[in-house]
């Protein structure tokens, strides 16, 4: 990958802290293309994905629907349609709540967990990931990140 001033084609920046927000959000979208392009062939979305992920740390204990949202990474996201997609897709159930009716328990399938156990060996033996890091350089990387959301 090239620098921020060549892929965006602009030599000069009015300081390092506009280039620093500049190269955060590109590299933000790269990322997010990149892993787009792994997810494509599983027929997964970004947010599809994150739920699975979500319910596959808590299983086998199963989830209310605020919960999940709670945990995504995009929160604006639509939960009602992710779950409906992903139930379509038979890599989650969703039952009622026998403690409270007005609330849904979701959990991940076999199918579900198999899934993402197929997406975690494609996203490790992928070169267009993060993984061109030391596990140093990604933990400073984290502190930073870490840093800057702390406002």
């Amino acid at each position: 990958m090239a620098s921020l001033e060549e892929e965006i084609k602009q030599s000069k920046f009015p300081n390092e802290h506009i280039k620093a927000n500049l190269n955060v959000l590109f590299t933000a979208n790269w990322l997010y293309n990149k892993i787009s392009a792994n997810l494509k062939p599983y027929n997964l979305t970004h947010e599809q994905f994150n739920v699975l992920r979500i319910l596959k740390g808590s299983h086998p204990r199963k989830m209310c629907q605020k919960d999940v949202l709670s945990r995504m990474i995009a929160p604006n996201s639509n939960v009602t349609l992710i779950v409906k997609k992903l139930v379509e897709k038979q890599l989650i159930v969703v039952q009622q709540s026998s403690l409270d009716k007005r609330e849904y328990e979701i959990n991940i399938t076999k199918s579900g967990l198999k899934l993402l156990e197929e997406i975690d060996k494609e996203l490790k033996s992928n070169s267009n990931n993060i993984s061109n890091l030391s596990i140093s350089e990604a933990f400073h990387l984290n502190a930073l990140l870490d840093k800057l959301r702390s406002e």
